[in-house]
C-alpha cells in the first residue's frame, strides 16, 4: 500500500519505461490520471502499432494508484497476469500483452525528509564501499579478495542484492565472485545463461533489465519468470602506457568480463551520481585483473629466466673443463649461446692411448628445444667409442634416432673426426661448414661436406674420408654462426674473413689461433645482438 506523501496526497512516483531494445527512461506520474496509449494525446505515448490509442491509465484514489484497463485489444499485465483494475505497489511491472514491446516498472518516489534522509544515507554508503576497495588495495591482498571488495562496493551503490564478477573464458564467461550484500555465495547461484550476458558484454550496453528463471529454466514467458532487475557494467581491458597512465582499450572484443548485479524487490538503477562511481569501481575491478595478468606474467619469465640459467649451467658442464694443451694431440674450443642456452655442441675425447676423436654438431633451431637436442647428441658421441661400430653406422644409427624422435622438424649438421697418433684424419662431414685445414705456412684446405646432415634422410648414408696431417697442422672447425656473425651494419663476418684470420695465424698454436678467431669475431660484431650460436673449435697434430 502506499504511503500518503506530504498533506496527505499520494507519494510522488515515477515510471521507469524499458524500451524494447532495453533502453531506460524516467517519466513522472503526473498528472493523475495518467494515460498510457499508442498516440500523442496520451501522457505516455509508446510508439507500437500493437498498443491501443487509449490502453490504460493510472488512477490515484485515497492515497493509492491504481492501474485500469481502458478496453485495450491485447490487455494489461501487472507483474505477469493480467488485469483490469489493480492497486499498484512499488516495483511493480507493467506490460501490454504484447511480446518484444515496451514495459514500465512502477516506482514510489521518497516524501522530501525520507528522500532526504535515503540521499545522505546513499552517500554514506558509497563512500564506505569506496573507502573498503582502497582499503583492500592498500592491505596488498589476494586479486580475490580485492575483486570481493569491488562487487561488495557495487551492492552498496546499487542497493542490489547480489552481485557476480564473470571473466572471459574462451567464448564463454565464468564467475569469478558471487556475493551477497551479507556474504558469499555459491558460483552457481548465477542459475542465468550466460549466453545471455556475453551477448550483453558484445554488445556493450552498460545498463540493463532482463527477466529469467532462478530455477535454471532459461528464457520463458513473462507469466512463468520472476523478474530480476539487472545492472550489467562490462569490464574493459586496460594497458599501461609509458607515462604510467592508463588507456581504456574500447573495442569489444577487448573487454575481460562482466560485473553483474540483480535485485528482485527494487529496480537496479543506481541512485543519483552513482553511474560514474559504478563505472569507476568495474575499471577498478578491470585494473586489479591486468596488474594481476602482469605479476603473473612476470613470475613466469623470472621462473622461465632462472631455468634457463640452470639449463646453460648445466649445458656449460657437458663442455670440456679443460683442453689438451700438450703431447701430440692438442685443442682448444669455445661456445658462445646467441640466447642463453644454445643448439651448437662441441667436444674432443680420447679413444685410446693413440687416438682422439672430435666432433662440432649445430642443431637447427635455436633455444631449449636445441639445446635439449644437441645435449642428446652428446650422449649418443660420448658413448660411440665404446660401441665397437664404425663410424659410418654410428652416424646412421643417430641419423634414423634423430628421425624417429623429431619426424624430420629438426636435424643437425655435424662434423666427426678421429686423429690418430701417426697423423691419419678420419672424418665425415654431415652437412656441416667445411672445415679448414690449415698448414704452419699458410696453406689451406678445406673438408667439404660428404653427407646429408642426421635427422634429415631416412636412407642417408655416410662415408669416412681420410686425410694425412703433418706435424704444426691444424684443423679449425666452426658453425655457421661464426661466419654468419653480424655487425651493427648487419654485414656478415663471412668466410673470407674467416680464411684471412687464419691465413694471418697458420704458425701460431691452436690455443693462439682459436684467441685469434674470437677476438676477430668480438671486434666485428661488438655489441650487436647475434641471432645463431658462434662455436669454433682449433685441433692441432704435434708429435
Amino acid at each position: 500500500m502506499g504511503a500518503p506523501g506530504p498533506g496527505g496526497g499520494p507519494l510522488p512516483a515515477t515510471l521507469i519505461v524499458i524500451s524494447p531494445s532495453g533502453d531506460r527512461t524516467r517519466t513522472p506520474v503526473q498528472p493523475v490520471p495518467f494515460r498510457i496509449g499508442r498516440t500523442t494525446e496520451n501522457h505516455l505515448a509508446l510508439r507500437d502499432s500493437r498498443i491501443s490509442r487509449r490502453h490504460a491509465r493510472i488512477l490515484c484514489e485515497a492515497g493509492e494508484y491504481i492501474l485500469e484497463d481502458l478496453n485495450s485489444s491485447h490487455g494489461v499485465f501487472l507483474n505477469g497476469a493480467r488485469i483490469r483494475r489493480q492497486r499498484l505497489a512499488d516495483a511493480d511491472r507493467i506490460d501490454f500483452g504484447c511480446e518484444d514491446s515496451y514495459s514500465l516498472i512502477f516506482h514510489l518516489e521518497a516524501g522530501t525528509a525520507g528522500r532526504a534522509a535515503a540521499e545522505a544515507g546513499s552517500h554514506l554508503a558509497r563512500l564506505r564501499a569506496t573507502l573498503e576497495v582502497a582499503r583492500a588495495l592498500q592491505a596488498a591482498l589476494s586479486t580475490d579478495e580485492v575483486l570481493e571488495a569491488v562487487v561488495q562496493a557495487a551492492l552498496e551503490v546499487t542497493g542490489c542484492e547480489r552481485g557476480f564478477l564473470l571473466l572471459r573464458q574462451g567464448n564463454d564467461l565464468a564467475v569469478r565472485v558471487a556475493r551477497s550484500r551479507t556474504g558469499r555465495l555459491d558460483k552457481g547461484d548465477l542459475r542465468l545463461p550466460t549466453r545471455l550476458l556475453l551477448r550483453a558484454l558484445e554488445q556493450r550496453r552498460e545498463f540493463l533489465s532482463m527477466s529469467f528463471d532462478p530455477a535454471g529454466g532459461g528464457e520463458q514467458s513473462v507469466a512463468d519468470l520472476e523478474l530480476r532487475h539487472v545492472v550489467a557494467v562490462p569490464l574493459v581491458r586496460i594497458r599501461a602506457g609509458a607515462s604510467q597512465e592508463t588507456a581504456v582499450l574500447a573495442v569489444a572484443e577487448d573487454t575481460v568480463g562482466l560485473l553483474y548485479l540483480d535485485s528482485r524487490a527494487a529496480p537496479a538503477e543506481p541512485p543519483a551520481g552513482s553511474r560514474e562511481l559504478l563505472t569507476t569501481l568495474a575499471l577498478e575491478a578491470s585494473t586489479v585483473l591486468e596488474n594481476a595478468r602482469l605479476l603473473e606474467e612476470q613470475w613466469a619469465r623470472q621462473r622461465m629466466e632462472e631455468e634457463l640459467r640452470i639449463a646453460r649451467r648445466i649445458q656449460e658442464s657437458l663442455l670440456p673443463r679443460s683442453w689438451p694443451s700438450s703431447g701430440w694431440f692438442r685443442a682448444m674450443g669455445s661456445n658462445i649461446p646467441s640466447l642463453q642456452v644454445g643448439g651448437d655442441y662441441l667436444d674432443v675425447r680420447p679413444v685410446s692411448a693413440s687416438c682422439w676423436a672430435a666432433v662440432v654438431a649445430d642443431v637447427s633451431g635455436k633455444g631449449v628445444g636445441s639445446a635439449l637436442l644437441a645435449a642428446l647428441l652428446q650422449g649418443m658421441f660420448l658413448a660411440a667409442p665404446y660401441t665397437r661400430l664404425s663410424m659410418e653406422e654410428m652416424m646412421g644409427r643417430v641419423n634414423r634416432f634423430l628421425l624417429d624422435r623429431t619426424g624430420g622438424e629438426q636435424y643437425a649438421t655435424v662434423f666427426y673426426c678421429t686423429l690418430e697418433a701417426t697423423g691419419l684424419l678420419r672424418w665425415i662431414n654431415a652437412g656441416h661448414l667445411p672445415p679448414l685445414l690449415v698448414r704452419p705456412a699458410g696453406e689451406l684446405r678445406e673438408l667439404p661436406a660428404n653427407g646429408t646432415p642426421l635427422g634429415m634422410l631416412e636412407d642417408a648414408a655416410y662415408q669416412v674420408e681420410t686425410t694425412a696431417l703433418a706435424a704444426a697442422d691444424k684443423l679449425v672447425i666452426c658453425t655457421d654462426g661464426f661466419s654468419e656473425a653480424r655487425n651493427s651494419q648487419g654485414e656478415f663476418f663471412g668466410i673470407k674473413r674467416l680464411r684471412a684470420t687464419v691465413r694471418a695465424h697458420a704458425a701460431a698454436s691452436c690455443q693462439e689461433l682459436h684467441h685469434a678467431l674470437v677476438n676477430a669475431a668480438e671486434e666485428f660484431t661488438g655489441s650487436a645482438p647475434q641471432n645463431d650460436d658462434i662455436t669454433v673449435l682449433v685441433l692441432e697434430f704435434s708429435p
